[in-house]
């Protein structure tokens, strides 16, 4: 080749190298973006625990000394308030109640002796009374001895002693038949509480009831019944959790060896924390039908925030001491802008001001583009 085809040559490389280099520094580089739009968030915290009683009633026997015959109900049962869960002996009672109504018609009777003792006595002492009157006009006329006033003043106090005794003997009986009354109703409220039963109407816990045993008051409580069968998940969570829980928030529990999670509600967020381990006690009632049993593992996942408004993925906003930065792509070139965020869930996080509905920002924010910088934006795949 000759000297010049050889210079022609090398000229024409080094024209398309420099054209080359040209077109690579005009080509922008590739980043990904997404587009801001309008979602629903839903922020949770997950707390864990054991299955309690939201109220249990303890049934013990309200008499002491008699032993139990008959058992009525047993554990896992429902039973209405009012409804007979055990019987306990009531002869010694019974033989009480017998003595009781003989005493009754004994003060009775007493009653009626002494009505009629009053009214003799009454008369007696009307007699008397007229006839020391008579005795006392005789004497001042001269007409009858001192000795024969002196018998009929006698014979007078001697009648009205006698009324006042009818009359106290009356009081006493009364007195008897009110007593003996009384003791009647005692009798029957004792035996009345033969029948142990239930104070409200819920699911049997527990039973500690045994045939024969002495039903005794201040003994353990022959059962437990959950109160309207209502029961609840009672958790332990750290303060900064506690802080975030309100009464009536939705949640979704899980119980160990269910298939299906069960609907519930925060009922209860304790107003104290424990200053040894900083936990503080939520508790979340149930409000399907079907109930785990008590102190079995339960989870709830609780919704402690919801929102709907612009979001972006978390990713896209670099978080700072001062100020919350998110890069804009905008006609191809990157826009770096200061942002107000809000509930962070679900990889996303809201945007409250900064953008608008539809700007497309960088995925990874800062990580590889500064303000000013031209790109190709590419859109993020959906998920």
């Amino acid at each position: 080749m000759t000297a010049p085809a050889r210079t022609f040559l090398l000229a024409a490389i080094l024209a398309g190298a420099l054209a080359g280099a040209a077109a690579a520094q005009t080509v922008a580089p590739a980043i990904t973006v997404a587009a801001a739009s309008r979602t629903e968030l839903r922020e949770t915290v997950i707390v864990t625990g054991s299955f309690v009683a939201r109220d249990e009633v303890m049934v013990s026997p309200e008499v002491d000394g008699l032993t139990i015959t008959e058992i009525l109900a047993e554990e896992g049962d429902k039973v209405a308030a009012g409804q007979v869960l055990a019987r306990l002996n009531r002869e010694m009672l019974d033989v009480q109640l017998a003595q009781n109504a003989a005493q009754i018609s004994r003060a009775e009777a007493a009653i009626a002796q002494a009505r009629a003792s009053i009214v003799e006595a009454t008369s007696a002492r009307t007699l008397a009374q007229q006839q020391l009157e008579r005795t006392q006009q005789l004497q001042r006329s001269g007409a009858s001895t001192a000795d024969a006033l002196d018998q009929r003043t006698s014979a007078a106090r001697t009648a009205g002693a006698r009324l006042e005794s009818a009359t106290n003997a009356l009081a006493l009986a009364e007195a008897d038949l009110v007593l003996a009354r009384a003791q009647r109703r005692d009798i029957e409220l004792r035996i009345a509480r033969t029948e142990i039963k239930a104070k409200v109407g819920g699911t049997i816990s527990r039973r500690t009831a045994r045939l024969g045993a002495l039903a005794a008051a201040a003994g353990d409580p022959l059962f437990r019944i959950i109160a309207d069968s209502e029961v609840e998940l009672e958790a332990d969570v750290p303060e900064t959790t506690l802080a975030r829980m309100r009464p009536g928030q939705p949640a979704t529990v899980e119980a160990a060896g269910y298939d299906k999670p069960f609907a519930g509600t925060v009922r209860l967020v304790a107003p104290e924390v424990n200053r040894t381990n900083r936990l503080g006690r939520v508790r979340v009632n149930l409000t399907a039908d079907e109930r785990p049993p008590l102190g079995a593992f339960g989870r709830a996942t609780v919704e402690v925030a919801r929102s709907t408004g612009l979001t972006v993925p978390l990713s896209a906003v670099m978080f700072g001491p001062s100020a919350n930065i998110i890069q804009v792509v905008k006609n191809g070139v990157v826009e770096t802008r200061e942002v107000v965020v809000g509930l962070r869930a679900q990889g996303r996080v809201e945007i409250r001001s900064g953008i608008a509905e539809g700007d497309e920002v960088v995925v990874v924010s800062g990580s590889f583009v500064r303000n000013g910088d031209r790109v190709t934006p590419v859109a993020a795949t959906q998920r």
